[in-house]
């Protein structure tokens, strides 16, 4: 099944920034690139990651984003948003990103993807943006877009069609996973945790959860 395209493939390496938090260094500006770009286990060729511990991994690989998405709030907040401006490094056209599901695969050009988990925004985030609250604006309104698994190595490109190459019968997609970590849900973490090969974060959204409700397990 075919869901849409990659508009553009973005990277960008970490650069010191007076702005950016504790670490004074971010990579969050990622630029278009044209031509095939290799998708590798840890990231795209060309891209990094300054904050290590929050970022990057193999769970967050690469992170996509809708242009639909980036539409709406270009809108909103009344100022052009070019592609690449959330950090993502796929900008897609005529993808539900935040509807995918944990653990859907995307065929994309030479490289098979797997959907891990939402975007959690950060103060760096919202610094970059420069809007007040903008991660409480984020939050609320769950349009997270994918943080992905490299399951098998190969070239992207702008121009690409994302192929579902697998659709997994859980139903728990990334809008309503996103949510179930601030809505107190820990039945749903739950289910989320007992997914197969899902994301080493879910388990501590679970206890952080438990904690806050006053589980003991």
């Amino acid at each position: 099944m075919i869901k849409g395209i990659v508009q553009s493939v973005n990277v960008g390496l970490p650069v010191d920034a007076d702005w950016a938090g504790r670490l004074r260094r971010t990579a969050i500006d990622k630029r278009p690139v044209e031509g095939p770009v290799r998708a590798l286990a840890l990231g795209l060729s060309g891209d990094g990651q300054a904050d290590l511990v929050n970022h990057g991994g193999r769970d967050q690989a690469v992170y996509a984003y809708a242009r639909e998405e980036l539409d709406l709030w270009q809108k909103r907040l009344d100022r052009p948003l070019r592609d690449g401006l959330f950090g993502e490094n796929l900008t897609t056209r005529g993808v539900e990103v935040d509807r995918a599901l944990i653990g859907e695969r995307w065929r994309i050009g030479g490289a098979l993807l797997e959907v891990t988990l939402p975007r959690v925004p950060c103060q760096t985030f919202q610094r970059w943006i420069g809007e007040d609250a903008w991660v409480r604006r984020f939050t609320a309104e769950a349009r997270t877009g994918a943080y992905l698994r490299v399951l098998e190595e190969g070239d992207i490109a702008a121009g690409d069609r994302v192929v579902v190459d697998h659709r997994p019968g859980h139903g728990i997609d990334l809008t309503t996973a996103f949510r179930s970590r601030y809505d107190r849900d820990p039945d749903l973490l739950r289910r989320i945790v007992e997914l197969p090969d899902r994301a080493d974060e879910w388990q501590a959204a679970l206890a952080k959860a438990e904690r806050r409700l006053g589980v003991r397990r």
